[in-house]
């Protein structure tokens, strides 16, 4: 079980000086969520009455005059998706015949890893006929790897209240829950295109799983919600808005350190010059969730191989000679097998990864159809002056918080995907010429609950053909899921981009429950005259842009900074 100290975090230190201030946000703490507990009550009350006297059979399953137990956990359950398995799991879970709502919440996290890990033992037990379905077999195995993920993020939610609060985390436990909510989608799509009877099996074992996940997101959105508008999240923030006294100087400027200069741990040569020829070899070489950093020097050339930064890797740092000088380069694709999630030829999962001056690319070409370069599951991860180039699928945003800047993307279709919280600062985004017929998208996000923190944000960036696009459509993207997340700020578009904008992902419109908005966009491709007329995508003011930035949407100000990474962290 992994703790919220060591989860997340590049140094043990960081919480340093929290038990001096935790006895006053406990307290703190406490009015906010007792605050929570009547408001909901009220809800629910009156909800309740509601029902009774439709003569709806939910009274039946729901009973307003039970005691203060199933009040508080009716209260809790109502600003869930899934109120019914909410409250029924809560209930039978229950032992206490007091429950606040942070013992409810944990509770909440105590049923989804229970229906999780039988989730996964279902899992361990299925078979699939490998000769009939192949793919299927595979993803299926992905599937087991995903859950175990999933588990993780749900251990870390659960300990982290051991050295802070739960309004002190709560951005960290809503992004953990968001990505143990996105593994588990994950598992089911890629199962997409194997037999209906297999679909079937798998929904049916990840149902409980992933609503009992959901509901712990909702609640902990609720507290979160109700707090801030109390404004407490911000006073038990003030005493800890400075940057971390730990931090040591060479620490800070080591990503911008000359190459000559840095003291690597591996060195990686294909000429045999290093410790290492292969990348693969050098990671091998790391500790096991080594609070410290490891720098790995990756020498000029292209390495042949699929690389997987596992998931006890923590912080690592991969440095190379120039993001066309050190490229990492695979061919894994759809068509010829592979589950999209596997076909990364570059996956970080270790908390903590650093790229700079690297290349990622994936050269299946557009005829394989999905096929990734770069895959990103490491939370508060930073990708500097890096290339990644493919063309369907190339880079997969696949969850956690994540930070791009100077970096040329380049792809045809969906080429920027995933359910990550990224934000690419001062990239370029690069469409190149598709398949003949096929028309571009840059984004496809892919939110699956509105309470998860996630979505892609490009700021600042510049978007320009990568080849002769006037016969190609360009768009900036279209809706995965049905909560897709995309923003774009103050960056510059070419003309390439279709004055539609925006693409639907079936039929001729979108989802109303979308969240796509461009804000103070330049260029001749930035015009919104012609927009398409979406209800979910919107005009938004200075204040609802700024919440999409380094220092709201990623709360990346400490750890960015951390890296010594230039970072704008406003608009």
């Amino acid at each position: 079980m992994s703790s919220f100290k060591s989860y997340g975090k590049v140094s043990e230190n960081e919480q340093a000086d929290l038990s001096a201030r935790l006895k006053i946000r406990k307290r703190i703490s406490i009015i906010s969520l007792s605050s929570f507990v009547l408001i909901l009550v009220i809800v629910s009350s009156v909800l309740g009455t509601q029902l009774q006297s439709n003569g709806k059979s939910k009274s039946n399953n729901v009973d307003t005059n039970t005691n203060s137990i199933s009040k508080s956990i009716k209260a809790i359950c109502a600003v869930t998706l899934y109120p019914n398995s909410c409250y029924t799991s809560l209930s039978d879970a229950s032992n206490s015949s007091r429950l606040d709502p942070e013992a409810l919440f944990k509770l909440s996290i105590q049923v989804a890893m229970a229906g999780l890990s039988k989730a996964a033992d279902h899992f361990s037990k299925y078979k699939i006929d490998g000769v009939f379905e192949p793919m299927a077999t595979a993803a299926l195995e992905n599937c087991r790897d995903l859950l175990d993920l999933a588990m993780d993020h749900l251990n870390s939610a659960l300990s982290s209240h051991i050295d802070a609060t739960l309004l002190e985390i709560v951005d960290d436990l809503k992004t953990w829950l968001s990505a143990a909510g996105t593994y588990q989608q994950t598992c089911i799509d890629g199962l997409e295109n194997a037999s209906g009877e297999i679909k079937g099996i798998v929904s049916k074992f990840l149902t409980n799983s992933t609503e009992y996940t959901s509901n712990s997101l909702a609640i902990i959105t609720g507290i979160s919600n109700v707090a801030d508008s109390f404004k407490l999240r911000r006073l038990m923030a003030c005493s800890s808005s400075k940057l971390p006294k730990w931090v040591p100087k060479n620490y800070r400027k080591l990503v911008q350190t000359p190459v000559a200069k840095i003291k690597a741990d591996g060195v990686v040569a294909k000429d045999g010059t290093g410790k290492y020829k292969t990348i693969n070899a050098a990671l091998n070489a790391v500790p096991e969730k080594s609070k410290k950093r490891f720098v790995i020097y990756v020498k000029k050339g292209v390495y042949y191989e699929n690389v997987r930064v596992n998931k006890t890797k923590w912080n690592v740092m991969m440095v190379g000679d120039g993001m066309d000088a050190t490229v990492v380069s695979g061919r894994l694709n759809f068509i010829d097998g592979t589950p999209t999630f596997s076909t990364a030829t570059f996956a970080a999962f270790g908390v903590g990864f650093i790229a700079r001056d690297m290349g990622f690319r994936n050269t299946a070409g557009p005829a394989k159809q999905q096929a990734v370069a770069l895959m990103t599951s490491s939370d508060q991860s930073i990708f500097y002056r890096c290339r990644i180039d493919a063309f369907q699928d190339s880079l997969y945003t696949q969850s956690l918080r994540q930070f791009y800047r100077e970096c040329n993307i380049y792809g045809t279709v969906d080429f920027i995907f995933g359910n990550g919280a990224a934000i690419l600062q001062n990239c370029n985004i690069l469409p190149k010429v598709p398949m003949p017929g096929q028309q571009n998208t840059i984004t496809a996000q892919g939110k699956v609950d509105p309470n998860q923190n996630t979505g892609i944000v490009i700021q600042n960036s510049t978007i320009w053909p990568a080849g002769n696009l006037t016969s190609v459509s360009t768009y900036l993207g279209r809706p995965w899921k049905p909560y897709s997340t995309t923003l774009y700020l103050r960056s510059t578009m070419g003309s390439l981009i279709h004055p539609n904008g925006w693409l639907p992902w079936n039929g001729t419109d979108a989802p109303d429950t979308i969240f796509y908005s461009e804000f103070e966009n330049f260029g001749p491709g930035s015009s919104t005259k012609n927009r398409v007329k979406w209800k979910g995508l919107k005009n938004i003011t200075l204040n609802e842009a700024s919440r999409f930035t380094v220092k709201s949407f990623i709360n990346g100000d400490k750890w960015i900074y951390t890296a010594s990474v230039t970072f704008k962290s406003g608009l």
